[in-house]
């Protein structure tokens, strides 16, 4: 699957994501920070999941409407943690991000806003 990691998320993760067989980019490496809004707009053009720590991605897509190829955002999962718990939500959960939902991660469960 195509993702896209923000800024916020641990860089290591990208490693642990294309080991799986992921096509990864990390926003990162990108200096300076492009913004949400254009980050947004680029997993989108690319056909990316966006990977993020950041609430404001959902806010982008859900109350102003902005198109995304689905959103997983993480919550309390440790920089160490981050590219394991997004191989297993990748795998577990790729239909309903193709479909563009929108994931929120914790370490002991996972709520889905199916895409509308």
């Amino acid at each position: 699957m195509k993702v896209l990691l923000d800024t916020c998320v641990w860089g290591g993760a990208v490693a642990t994501l294309t080991a799986a067989g992921h096509d990864v980019r990390w926003t990162g490496e990108l200096e300076p920070d492009p913004g949400d809004e254009a980050i947004m707009h680029s997993a989108y053009e690319d056909g990316r999941v966006l990977i993020t720590l950041d609430k404001d991605f959902g806010e982008l897509a859900i109350v102003y409407g902005k198109p995304h190829c689905g959103i997983i955002r993480l919550v309390n999962i440790p920089g160490r943690q981050q590219g394991p718990y997004c191989v297993n939500v990748l795998q577990r959960f790729e239909s309903p991000l193709i479909q563009g939902a929108i994931l929120t991660v914790t370490s002991d469960r996972v709520r889905i806003r199916p895409a509308h």
